[in-house]
């Protein structure tokens, strides 16, 4: 945008400085011409007054000498012809019309010049005529000599254009040093300029990544730039301080539910654990999906609490096992799938230590076990497994941990959809809220990790969690290193 907005204003500047210097120049030749031209032609019709008589008696008398006098102190070339085009006085003896310099006149060298010609025949000279510096020919001016109505002649002067070009040429050189020098100023200004004009979309842009970076604190610099934008920037500020308390009234609405509803349920879970003494051996498996229940609950309320937090700035950071977390989070859940007739096991090697946000891993991986357990069905297979490290060429890669099951699964075109919050397949199948996908994929983005849900072969849904590893870290070292 910046080279767009200076392309456009140095090109208006040049147009605009052309402008008004090619009219400048065109004036400066018009009105050296007119000047010149205008002494020329009271002259001329001085001469043409003197010469009547000359020309009717075909007698020079002492017309040549006040032409020879005339040329001697301006140097302009003066000359009286009849109707026919014959001499009858000139400023040099013997001269005539084909002397003269033919190649300047107009016709290219006809024996009459056009001007001479024009006055012959009754008409007098304009004034619009303009000398330009590259023209080399004379400025001839005739005026007709009359009688009674009747051209009898002409009076001509051929006068020398070099000096009037020679001053329009350096005229010209100083208005168009001005230009130049106009130009090079507003080039020069342009980058303030510009700097000045787009400084306030500069902050904008930058805020606004900022902003969806997560920064909510970041605003934009209104002091600044035209008042279009300044304004523009104020409204950007105001619309991000509601959208941070939106999201702050949000955050604590949640971590507020989230902790209101935690201590009740403990209560209830140590409740209800007190009941297995006074059930009887019928009762048993009842009492065990209520604690169960109790514990989702709980586990619900740990993923509301997690979301709360999803959004801060610092995150406590910690080297993890995925393989080991992986065998504890099985190990469980064991008892939960052996109820449930569930096959659950953990495969893959330990292999190398990945850094995870404090919590999140075993978190995810518990979602999907649930998930698993709920909608796979009776008898459903599952299986966590972790795979062995990829590295690329640049040193970095990727760890993949999957929770596979052998269950019904969903189609591709849900499988897209079922991350979404409060999503569910419309089944029935087990209820649940539709928030359980959507908190592992926010636990997972916390540390640069992803969820992908892929078809399991021959059936089923194979839940991967990709994880980030750093080009070549030593594990020791901690995470601010």
């Amino acid at each position: 945008m910046r080279r767009r907005l200076v392309t456009v204003y140095v090109t208006l500047l040049v147009v605009a400085c052309l402008s008004l210097a090619v009219p400048l120049c065109v004036s400066i030749a018009a009105r050296g011409t007119s000047d010149m031209m205008l002494d020329r032609i009271n002259d001329t019709a001085r001469f043409a007054g003197l010469a009547e008589p000359s020309v009717l008696t075909g007698n020079e008398g002492t017309l040549s000498g006040e032409l020879a006098s005339y040329e001697e102190v301006y140097g302009i070339v003066a000359l009286v012809v009849d109707r026919d085009g014959e001499v009858v006085a000139s400023s040099r003896p013997g001269l005539t019309l084909a002397d003269l310099d033919p190649d300047g006149w107009p016709e290219g060298g006809e024996e009459v010049p056009g001007p001479v010609r024009t006055a012959l025949a009754g008409n007098r000279m304009g004034a619009d005529n303009v000398v330009w510096p590259w023209q080399d020919g004379p400025l001839i001016v005739a005026e007709p000599i009359g009688r009674s109505g009747e051209v009898v002649g002409a009076a001509v002067t051929f006068s020398p254009t070099k000096s009037l070009r020679r001053a329009t040429t350096v005229q010209w050189g100083v208005a168009w040093l001005v230009a130049t020098g106009l130009m090079f100023v507003g080039i020069m200004a342009a980058g303030p300029l510009t700097r000045w004009i787009l400084r306030p979309i500069d902050d904008l842009d930058e805020a606004t990544r900022a902003v969806s970076g997560g920064s909510l604190d970041t605003r934009v610099r209104t002091a600044a730039g035209p008042e279009e934008l300044r304004r523009l920037g104020e409204s950007f500020n105001q619309m991000a301080d509601t959208i941070t308390s939106m999201l702050e009234s949000q955050r604590t609405f949640v971590a507020y539910a989230g902790h209101q509803v935690r201590n009740p349920l403990a209560a209830l879970r140590l409740r209800v654990d007190g009941l297995s003494r006074h059930l009887g051996p019928d009762g048993a498996q009842d009492h065990g999906l209520a604690l169960d229940e109790v514990d989702r609950l709980t586990r619900i309320c740990d993923g509301l609490l997690t979301l709360a937090r999803a959004e801060d700035a610092e995150h406590s950071m910690v080297w993890e096992d995925p393989r080991e977390v992986a065998e504890d989070r099985v190990a469980g859940w064991r008892p939960i799938a052996d109820r449930a007739g569930a096959d659950l096991t953990c495969e893959g090697t330990s292999a190398v230590s990945v850094p995870c946000v404090e919590g999140t891993l075993d978190q995810a991986l518990d979602v999907l076990i649930d998930n698993a357990l709920k909608f796979g069905g009776e008898g459903v297979r599952i299986t966590v497994r972790v795979d062995a490290p990829v590295w690329d060429e640049e040193g970095c890669g990727h760890l993949d941990v999957h929770v596979v099951d052998d269950g019904p699964g969903l189609p591709a075109e849900q499988l897209e959809r079922a991350t979404e919050p409060f999503w569910r397949d419309g089944g029935g199948f087990g209820g649940g809220s539709g928030l359980g996908l959507s908190i592992v994929v926010t636990l997972l983005e916390l540390q640069g990790a992803e969820l992908t849900l892929r078809t399991a072969h021959p059936n089923g849904i194979d839940a991967r969690i990709r994880l980030p590893l750093p080009a070549f870290r030593d594990p020791s070292t901690s995470i601010s290193d």
